[in-house]
């Protein structure tokens, strides 16, 4: 059994202490025991093995080996620029991972630093961090609880557990002992470390400390939750290796035919030097197929797309979470705050005069009846809105002084000319609210509550303008609407009052029988406008929501039907009924359940893997501390604006309007930056791939090398970089949200990909075999120049192109991407440098080569660009 399920007196007989608390020696032998009450997590990797561990990538590797090699052979500019641009990436990746570890820190901090407990008999205060199991803990409005514990004193005591249920309401605690089992958000007898005393006072006994307490149970999901790989990581990684072993495997046969070659021409005299050249040869071959630039390409697409999200209003705390929203196939949402307004609304009432729907615009003509309800919901009633428009109070209730705003009368008005001088406050046995008025009529006590209550208290009723005794059939009518009311989930208050005589100045719990009923309003936290259609979206991207919430299960389903998640063969659980599902039996119905109710931070995490562990990419949402382990285990964990720091930190992406809106709108914004990465990617190859097919072709014809090892990695590290960064920029494609999210296992350059890389690579290498045939003719300086530039213009030129593999450059909009205009024509006058006097030297470009030269190098380059388009067309034309 639980201590909930244990009554006070077997709770502390069970953890051996009096009620004058513990003695300091007994409190001290169980604190050398068990040790103290805080949360310890696990040591952090020192930041060098972290920096060291960036360095394990397969193409960083043969990176490393390239540039030490040129570096012992005097070349030293080009390995300069490739340690600096991997000590950069390095660097990044150091940082990200340290920001995401902070969320176990502010686990930490939320525990109180004092407590107030008995020891000895007497009342002291220690550091919570001595607290021990079987310490008797006073709490008064304001402290911090700091330990789970059992209520053994109870004085109107409400606790706000919302950083571990999700729910923003306080709760009402007593010492009632629980029978059945029940979720924590309905342990009314428990209070647990990190929850805020509202309102009262009382006394616990600790039953639980440090990794034991519910927050030591979410700390250790946090440091055990797995952390994903995005979908692109996955696939860079794994094409990182497969391009290593092939450029090794390539470079190997480059100088083998090469010092196969040497070898047998028989060429003895200069056999070290020519040797050595081959090898240099092999090396340049390695450079021009690394995409040197890549990860930070990738890195600055990635940038672009958290400044569009932003706008959005999604914060994204980890770049490679915007790539993972682009292929997120279920999204796991909370209710209130994010699918709701979070905010309690009036949306119906009943009064037995059956009036209009509506309340009528001007006040003054406003029916008795009417009249009446709205003086009780608002007289009788503690919140209020602040000079500067903040609304304060029970939620409940500033939903029903929203109300009479909205129906154009002011609540201070009504309150201002009728003084509360009595009341009896609500408590949770009573279910009812009592205050006293003078009315012209007289001292008046108006009372509000739940309807089962009032039903019963009431022996009048308010109907055809006067007092009349209140019949079966007319309770009836009271009774059946309050039964609608209750299949919506709409929450209903009850209203009535009764005379109360002249004389009397007060007034007790023993008046409130014999009352007068009025009507019944009916409220409800309502839906946000526009998530009906932003669910629909989702549902049109391929996207399941999945609703997961604190509430209770009627409320959920209602709102669940209401906007279109839950669908007619849809079902709903409950934390309990999950529990007592088998993995199998889970995996089973999971497609089907579209709502889960009254969860606990276990659950959020089972259903999530659950998801994950049938291929989807799942995105969670979450504002307390309960959400932290399943925002951390999701692909990708999305925390509201208003929530706790440590679900933010525990988080990816954070929303700062807490709306589901914004997640769908920042999923299409993912899509678009990943389709954008692979048309950087296939930018980077195609040009990649025309500079090895030219080096191959003038290997296996005994043709000089086309291209110096510094021509590469000048175009690959300086030229490139910009027109693939500029592709980062390109708007949403026609129908990025029409399509399902792609398919886990799907490659970097599935969907077209491969096919424009080997089409657009293909023509970049004919055009620069041309060219440098032709430069050939003159010289082979010549040959290398004309190369060069052909293959420089050319890679430059297929920006455009590379922009859609669907769209030619004029369908997309050839002046619509600025940022593509701008990088080639910064491209044009980078290569415009290295034809400078003196630079030219540096880049073998030789003295003679001219406009002439120019002009021939352009119009290839110029013309496999167009081919490139045409190919394009027709291929669009073929698939329709």
């Amino acid at each position: 059994m639980e201590f909930y399920q244990k009554n006070p007196d077997d709770v502390i007989q069970q953890l051996n202490v009096t009620e004058d608390g513990l003695s300091s020696s007994e409190a001290t032998k169980r604190l050398e025991t068990n040790g103290y009450n805080e949360i310890e997590g696990k040591e952090k990797e020192p930041t060098w093995k972290l920096f060291l561990s960036t360095f394990k990538d397969a193409m960083v590797i043969i990176l490393l080996i390239v540039a030490a090699i040129q570096l012992l052979l005097g070349e030293v500019v080009e390995s300069i620029i490739i340690f600096l641009v991997l000590i950069i990436n390095a660097i990044i990746s150091v940082i990200q991972t340290r920001k995401a570890e902070s969320s176990l820190d502010a686990l930490k901090q939320m525990s109180s630093p004092i407590a107030k407990v008995l020891r000895d008999g007497s009342n002291i205060s220690i550091p919570a961090r001595e607290l021990v199991k079987g310490d008797i803990v006073l709490l008064d409005a304001g402290d911090f609880i700091p330990a789970d514990g059992r209520i053994i004193e109870s004085g109107s005591l409400k606790v706000n557990e919302g950083m571990l249920t999700g729910e923003s309401e306080a709760v009402e605690k007593n010492t009632i002992t629980l029978t059945k089992e029940v979720p924590l958000g309905d342990r009314r007898n428990m209070v647990y470390s990190g929850s805020l005393v509202v309102y009262g006072r009382g006394k616990f006994v600790v039953t639980a400390t440090a990794k034991e307490t519910e927050i030591g149970k979410i700390a250790h999901m946090i440091e055990t939750a797995e952390s994903k790989q995005t979908p692109l990581q996955q696939k860079l990684d794994d094409f990182s290796k497969k391009l290593s072993i092939g450029i090794l495997v390539l470079c190997i046969i480059i100088f083998a035919a090469e010092a196969g070659r040497i070898w047998f021409n028989q060429n003895t005299a200069n056999l070290g030097e020519s040797m050595l050249n081959a090898f240099m040869f092999a090396v340049a071959v390695a450079v021009a197929a690394i995409p040197e630039a890549l990860s930070s390409i990738v890195t600055i697409v990635l940038a672009v797309g958290t400044t569009k999200m932003a706008k959005q209003h999604a914060v994204i705390r980890k770049l490679p979470a915007v790539e993972t929203l682009g292929s997120t196939s279920v999204i796991c949402t909370d209710k209130t705050g994010t699918l709701t307004q979070n905010k309690m609304t009036v949306t119906d009432y009943f009064l037995p005069d059956n009036p209009e729907e509506s309340f009528p615009e001007n006040p003054k003509e406003w029916n008795n009846a009417q009249t009446r309800l709205m003086g009780i919901a608002v007289l009788c009633n503690d919140s209020h809105i602040s000079e500067d428009g903040q609304e304060i109070g029970d939620p409940t209730e500033v939903a029903l002084i929203d109300f009479c705003n909205k129906n154009n009368k002011d609540y201070r008005e009504i309150r201002a000319t009728f003084k509360r001088e009595a009341e009896i406050p609500f408590d949770s046995d009573r279910k009812l609210m009592s205050t006293l008025h003078t009315f012209n009529s007289g001292k008046t006590m108006l009372t509000k509550g739940g309807p089962d209550v009032m039903f019963k208290r009431c022996s009048s009723v308010y109907l055809d303008g006067k007092v009349q005794p209140l019949t079966p059939e007319i309770l009836q009518r009271f009774q059946k609407a309050n039964e609608e009311f209750s299949k919506q989930a709409l929450r209903v208050l009850a209203y009535g009052y009764k005379r109360i005589p002249d004389e009397k100045t007060n007034i007790s719990i023993e008046d409130e029988y014999e009352l007068v009923l009025v009507g019944l309003t009916a409220m409800i936290d309502p839906p946000r406008e526009a998530v009906y259609g932003s669910i629909k979206e989702a549902k049109n991207a391929g996207i399941r929501t999945i609703m997961i919430t604190g509430d209770h299960k009627t409320t959920a389903q209602a709102i669940g039907r209401d906007i279109g998640l839950m669908d007619k063969n849809d079902i709903a659980l409950t934390g309990q009924e999950l529990d007592a599902l088998t993995d199998e039996e889970l995996n089973e119905k999971l497609e089907r359940i579209s709502v889960y109710a009254r969860v606990s931070p276990e659950n959020k995490i089972r259903i999530v893997k659950a998801w994950q562990k049938k291929g989807n990419v799942t995105a969670m949402t979450g504002d307390g501390v309960n959400d932290a382990p399943a925002l951390k285990q999701a692909d990708i964990g999305i925390a509201m604006g208003s929530g706790t720091e440590v679900a933010k930190d525990a988080s990816a992406m954070i929303l700062t309007d807490d709306n589901f809106v914004s997640i769908v709108n920042a999923v299409g914004v993912g899509r678009t930056v990943y389709n954008n990465i692979k048309k950087a990617i296939s930018y980077l190859f195609a040009g990649n791939l025309g500079a090895i097919i030219a080096i191959l072709f003038a290997v296996f014809m005994n043709m000089p090398n086309p291209f110096t090892a510094l021509q590469l990695l000048f175009i690959n590290l300086i030229n490139d970089s910009l027109p693939a960064i500029a592709l980062g920029m390109e708007k949403a494609e026609p129908g990025v949200m029409k399509k399902k999210p792609r398919n886990l296992h799907e490659g970097i350059f599935a969907g077209g990909t491969l096919k424009a890389v080997i089409t657009r690579g293909l023509l970049i290498g004919i055009v620069v075999i041309i060219s440098h045939y032709i430069g050939l003719q003159t010289s082979t300086e010549m040959g290398v120049a004309m190369a060069f530039t052909t293959l420089i213009l050319a890679r430059t030129l297929q920006t455009f192109a590379a922009r859609s593999n669907v769209q030619t450059a004029f369908g997309a909009g050839f002046f619509s991407n600025k940022y593509v205009i701008g990088a080639v024509i910064v491209c044009f006058l980078l290569y415009g440098v290295t034809v400078l006097p003196v630079i030219r030297e540096i880049f073998a470009i030789p003295a003679a080569f001219g406009w002439d030269e120019w002009l021939i190098a352009a119009g290839l380059a110029l013309a496999a660009v167009i081919l490139m388009e045409i190919i394009k067309v027709i291929q669009t034309r073929l698939v329709k």
